[in-house]
């Protein structure tokens, strides 16, 4: 029996695209002989659809999808990932689905039992769990078909209180099957890898395990489906981050072999931040992510600003590489408080990437600024009020070129000062995408070494300078901020390890650092709440993943 995986990129909501899409890959994939193909999770209607899936309108055109795709099934089985409507009055209105056609024909509906309502994932507000678990028959043989979260409830500390393979295996399924919308991380592959082996080696049944691909506002999907062998061996992956197809023939592989079985170790887990862990797979992920939030919105053109530090250097390459050099224009806005060498630095950026480039000095807007206020500042110190107008004015005009021109402004921040509250709103807080707002500063400058990895991109000395703001004289971040070295090393443990101040300090942390830190990260919520989408790449990004209070008193 030839399985067919089909890894692809959907847009939310877009049913008559990603219908064509689907219908495509059938037709394709019967020309290559496959018997069953196997699509991701929701794919008909894109996932997460989110409160789309609350009008009766969306859910009535996927249903039409269904009935025009099952078309294409009299020859090749289909698995789609769809809504279905909960026949029952108790319960929620909705299942998460697997849907089997053939022969012209809805054959089966199987409803996915876990429902994950944690970080980016709010399943539990739409659908109903599955509470049936039956194999799917077909030419035969008994398929074990199961959405995403599924197959994730192993270990010794499981999330759930029920196991559908353990449901399903009573019915001696001969394959497992799982259409999937499992997000990017940096980690995460090897945790997918980990976890889907882990059932292969529990069941001694191969796995045909199918990920979508595209990034869908802030969640990057990397795609990497893979077919398993009985043994737990990789049988064939798919590409990461680009549209695809493989198979294999089910009878051609090998069996499970006689031993134990083994035991599910837990996925991995990143104990301390390693700055150029995976960076290759970041770079690939930030791209698509920009790339597919211009290209399913309709935008063409973005617009940022150019300071010749790392940050905008970082965001203005990888821009270019997504879109081309033509759609990008980087504005330099040097104030009193700017160095040439930075103004020399973005022009040479601009200069190696060939977009356009523009300087708009902003002294002169600055004074008149100061001379309105001056009334109300008189006899007062300069301090952040004064160096915040800088940034705010740098802002109006980035969004004054955005709004004349069709722009969309990309913003520059980092997760370090996202984190520490280091950021003026509507200043350098605005934007309509966050590039970098999931990586640390370390981690910014190890992706633009990457960058460079085959000629210098960015120039050297944007690399080498220590970073500024220059809102006043001989500013340095160091003044505001600790060595980021060891920041972000905190930040990593409190955000993405949720380790609490005790646990950081026992790692050999200083204690005041520590508590300082923290502090700054639980002041700083009102800014992230106000903030732009962050294409996430970690296992914890701010926006829809992270909930915490604005006021509480909690480490602030």
């Amino acid at each position: 029996m030839n399985i067919f995986l089909a890894q692809q990129n959907y847009h939310i909501g877009n049913f008559e695209a990603n219908t064509a899409k689907i219908i495509a890959a059938i037709q394709q994939a019967e020309q290559q002989g496959a018997e069953l193909v196997v699509f991701s999770e929701l794919c008909i209607c894109g996932y997460p659809p989110r409160d789309f899936l609350e009008f009766d309108d969306f859910i009535a055109k996927s249903y039409a999808a269904i009935d025009e795709i099952k078309a294409y099934t009299h020859k090749t089985a289909v698995l789609v990932g769809a809504p279905h409507r909960n026949p029952l009055r108790e319960g929620k209105d909705l299942f998460n689905a697997a849907w089997f056609l053939y022969e012209g024909q809805v054959q089966q509906v199987v409803h996915k039992t876990l429902l994950p309502t944690y970080d980016v994932f709010d399943e539990h507000r739409y659908f109903e769990p599955g509470y049936e678990w039956k194999v799917v028959p077909f030419k035969g043989r008994k398929l074990a078909v199961t959405v995403c979260e599924d197959i994730w409830n192993l270990g010794d500390n499981p999330l759930y209180r029920v196991c559908p393979m353990d449901q399903l295996m009573e019915q001696q399924p001969d394959v497992m099957i799982n259409l999937s919308a499992s997000p990017f991380d940096y980690d995460h592959d090897e945790s997918r890898k980990e976890i889907i082996r882990a059932n292969v080696r529990k069941y001694r049944l191969p796995m045909y395990y199918c990920n979508t691909v595209g990034s869908q506002t802030e969640i990057v999907f990397d795609g990497g489906s893979m077919i398993f062998d009985a043994q737990g061996n990789i049988v064939q992956q798919l590409p990461f981050f680009e549209e695809a197809m493989g198979g294999a023939d089910l009878d051609a592989l090998p069996k499970a072999g006689e031993g134990p079985v083994v035991p599910f170790s837990g996925t991995s887990d990143i104990v301390a931040l390693e700055f150029e862990h995976n960076i290759h797979r970041i770079h690939e992920a930030l791209i698509l992510g920009i790339r597919d939030y211009f290209g399913k919105m309709g935008f063409k053109q973005a617009i940022l600003g150019s300071s010749g530090g790392i940050d905008s250097a970082v965001t203005l390459a990888l821009a270019v590489e997504a879109l081309g050099k033509d759609n990008v224009r980087a504005v330099a806005m040097p104030s009193p408080y700017s160095t040439e060498h930075s103004v020399d630095d973005a022009v040479a950026l601009s200069r190696n990437l060939e977009n356009p480039f523009d300087i708009i000095r902003i002294n002169k807007i600055y004074e008149c600024f100061l001379d309105t206020l001056d009334p109300f500042f008189h006899g007062l110190p300069f301090n952040v009020a004064e160096e915040n107008t800088q940034s705010r004015i740098r802002g109006n005009l980035l969004m004054g070129l955005a709004n004349k021109f069709g722009y969309i402004l990309l913003n520059t921040s980092n997760k370090s000062e996202l984190s520490t509250g280091y950021g003026t709103l509507y200043g350098d807080m605005a934007g309509g995408l966050a590039v970098l707002g999931d990586l640390y500063k370390m981690q910014v400058y190890a992706l633009a070494r990457h960058i460079n990895r085959h000629k210098i991109i960015i120039p050297q000395n944007i690399i080498d300078k220590a970073p500024s703001a220059e809102l006043r004289p001989n500013q340095k971040d160091s003044d505001s901020l600790p060595d980021y070295a060891v920041l972000d090393r905190i930040l990593y443990q409190y955000i993405e390890r949720r380790q609490g101040p005790r646990e950081i300090v026992a790692q050999g942390f200083d204690a005041a650092l520590v508590a300082r830190t923290l502090k700054m990260v639980n002041t700083n919520e009102y800014k992230r709440n106000q903030f732009c989408p962050i294409i996430r790449v970690s296992s914890k990004a701010f926006g829809v993943g992270r909930r915490v209070p604005i006021v509480g008193k909690y480490l602030s």
